[in-house]
């Protein structure tokens, strides 16, 4: 029988369809690489998430293997180039969470700018400051996309309620711009923006993206959005540009390591510093996380798979 190593969460009706499509489905959320490892060579399918690097050493045991399934956006943690000299197929579903991670970063940018989360933790404290919290809107504001594919696309149609220009740079897209979305460059977003938000895959290019070079190039304080991968933003940088004053705040679903007991001393003395500034929010990477996304993304992979 053929089989289908599931090494992720996944909701029910994908395994349930796979199984529907005769595939022998071995789910396995906790799965580690080793065990991938031992049980690949028998494999025709496999689902993975950012849990699990497949790389040309795994590949090479995968002597059966003619597909793999990424739930989720981000395909770096599968050697794509190689597979498809074997021959595998690699989908990913950007397209199931997509409207999760555009809401989400809605709720960071509306969460900082009406300082909600810095004036909710003084209130617990039995302050009440009102002057001091007073918000901005987001009204007549230019909001900068860095990515316009899925979440950038979605992110910018939900952004469109709220009387924004959207100046959005993509390298690889053109065309796109229309009504209040303005086709851009990096220069422009970084000159105009008052909110710059990442919406990029994790590749050599847009690896620390946002570094020293970058924040010193903005010229209006933006609030910095990073739900996409926590490497595009150099967190050191960030951290200097935040106490230098050269952004107004930051909220990121993403951080360069996450894996807290792992931290080394200076990633202890980093993120305690981030963590303790009221204009910064921090979610634990669930901005594709919603229930609706949960089901979407498997919806989204079995369709691509041609098993819908």
């Amino acid at each position: 029988m053929r089989t289908v190593i599931i090494t992720a969460r996944a909701h029910p009706f994908l395994a349930e369809s796979l199984e529907r499509h005769g595939y022998r489905v071995l789910y396995d959320p906790a799965i580690t690489y080793s065990r991938v490892q031992e049980l690949i060579a028998d494999a025709e399918g496999l689902v993975v998430t950012t849990r699990i690097p497949v790389d040309r050493q795994l590949l090479e045991k995968g002597l059966k293997l003619k597909w793999i399934g990424r739930l989720g956006s981000g395909m770096e943690l599968i050697d794509v180039p190689y597979a498809e000299t074997r021959g595998i197929l690699c989908v990913s579903t950007p397209e199931g969470n997509r409207t999760a991670v555009a809401e989400h970063a809605l709720a960071l940018l509306l969460n900082l700018s009406n300082r909600i989360n810095s004036s909710y933790e003084e209130v617990k404290k039995g302050m009440w400051n009102r002057e001091a919290n007073r918000g901005t809107e987001i009204y007549g504001k230019t909001i900068g996309l860095l990515g316009f594919g899925n979440t950038g696309s979605a992110f910018a149609a939900l952004l469109g309620s709220f009387g924004v220009t959207v100046l959005a740079y993509d390298k690889y897209r053109f065309g796109f711009g229309k009504d209040y979305i303005r086709e851009a460059s990096l220069e422009q977003v970084c000159r105009y923006a008052d909110v710059i938000s990442f919406h990029v895959p994790l590749t050599d290019e847009t690896f620390h993206l946002a570094n020293a070079a970058f924040f010193r190039s903005l010229e209006k304080k933006p609030f910095i959005l990073n739900t996409s991968r926590g490497k595009v933003v150099d967190l050191e940088a960030l951290r200097l540009a935040l106490d230098e004053g050269r952004v107004a705040g930051a909220g990121l679903d993403v951080l360069e390591n996450e894996v807290p007991g792992s931290y080394s001393p200076q990633e202890r003395d980093l993120y305690g510093w981030l963590y303790s500034q009221p204009n910064v929010v921090i979610t634990p990477h669930i901005a594709g996380y919603s229930e609706e996304a949960f089901l979407r993304m498997a919806q989204v992979l079995l369709e691509k798979l041609g098993f819908s």
